[in-house]
């Protein structure tokens, strides 16, 4: 009885601390992500490093703000070059549209396989431009990131022709070469990257991507084991939507104790919505009403309850997490600031796909006036 008074007054705390905040509202703009990999025989050592930043390079974007406020993030993700894959269509596969829902980017990232096959550059980006919703608004960023290691100039699609296309959009084209930095621009990669008005990177995609582990870590994945109890599944994806997270929280967490602290911190910010599941987020944005719904949509725990006490649950729990949303984000900045610390002694050094997407991203976006945001 005294732990339950001491965490309700710890709540009612952080509810009053929240209430004077100045929250950031959302924007009308857009950050749009388009990532192409090749997943031909040689490249699992890019999927690896993907798997292990990826969660650290959504943390950057969901860290920016356009004049004070938090633009919508969007993320596709193609493969291409895998044998396995339509020759008709250039050896390319759509895996999702760009998308807010970040869990399912992870699952469609994690479920990659590579198999040798022909690597058609011009032919994925090609796709890209066409499939995508690309929003026209200049203050958008529109970013198209292609990671492979063969020419360039494969394939029937005219690569010099699709990436001045991009560019014409204000769709940046940046390249990834996985391999020495003379033969990417041997094999036109930095050509492509400038024809796309976007940047060139080279990578070692069979190096081990690293890691600052911090004593932050193991406290900020603790508050994430909490924060999943107050996410309710409703309707038809209620249980696939709450397994799926979930999953996603064991693939990071496969990766390394760092990968899942940084998916932890994605869960702590407003860009992680799941208002198609989880019935606090749909009652909090207001795409669902609790007291219109049919009791066999709901979850269990609010089943039966009269209309008040349905939305005091609903306010109790979204108040609860609030609180360890709270409670990541303080431990976030603790932890961010160790690890520049860190870097600054030589502790991180080496180019992976994360850091290239990262340098490229935040330079693009500072250039269109966006801004980190100022941790609290």
């Amino acid at each position: 009885m005294k732990n339950t008074l001491l965490f309700i007054g710890y709540v009612l705390t952080v509810s009053s601390s929240l209430a004077q905040t100045i929250i950031p509202q959302p924007s009308q703009r857009k950050v749009q992500v388009a990532i192409l990999f090749d997943t031909s025989n040689s490249m699992d050592g890019l999927i690896d490093q993907a798997k292990s930043k990826i969660w650290n390079i959504v943390n950057d974007l969901t860290g920016l703000r356009h004049q004070g406020q938090v633009p919508t993030i969007e993320i596709a993700l193609y493969d291409y070059g895998n044998s396995g894959l339509n020759a008709s269509a250039n050896y390319v596969r759509k895996q999702i549209d760009l998308t807010t829902d970040l869990d399912a980017i992870s699952q469609k990232l994690f479920g990659l396989s590579t198999n040798g096959g022909a690597e058609y550059c011009g032919g994925v980006i090609s796709a890209s431009l066409s499939e995508l919703e690309w929003t026209n608004h200049p203050q958008d960023l529109r970013l198209i990131y292609i990671a492979g290691n063969e020419p360039f100039n494969q394939g029937p699609v005219d690569y010099k022709e699709v990436c001045a296309l991009a560019a014409n959009k204000d769709i940046t084209v940046n390249t990834i070469y996985c391999g020495d930095y003379d033969q990417g621009v041997r094999e036109l990669w930095y050509d492509g990257a400038k024809l796309g008005k976007g940047d060139y990177f080279n990578i070692n995609s069979n190096e081990v991507a690293v890691h600052i582990q911090t004593p932050y870590d193991d406290k900020i994945n603790a508050y994430n084991d909490s924060l999943n109890r107050t996410y309710y599944g409703y309707g038809d994806y209620g249980a696939s939507g709450k397994m799926n997270q979930s999953l996603q929280d064991h693939n990071a967490a496969s990766e390394s104790v760092s990968t899942k602290a940084e998916r932890a911190i994605v869960k702590s910010k407003s860009a992680y919505e799941n208002s198609s599941w989880d019935l606090i987020d749909a009652v909090t944005s207001e795409k669902a009403d609790v007291t219109q719904m049919d009791d066999k949509d709901l979850p269990d725990e609010f089943k039966g309850l009269s209309d008040e006490a349905k939305k005091e649950l609903i306010e109790k729990k979204s108040e609860e997490r609030k609180v360890f949303q709270t409670q990541i984000s303080e431990l976030a900045k603790k932890r961010s600031e160790y690890i520049e610390q860190e870097k600054k002694n030589g502790g991180l050094s080496s180019d992976d796909f994360g850091s290239s997407v990262q340098k490229s991203m935040m330079k693009r976006a500072e250039n269109l006036g966006y801004e980190k945001e100022t941790m609290p």
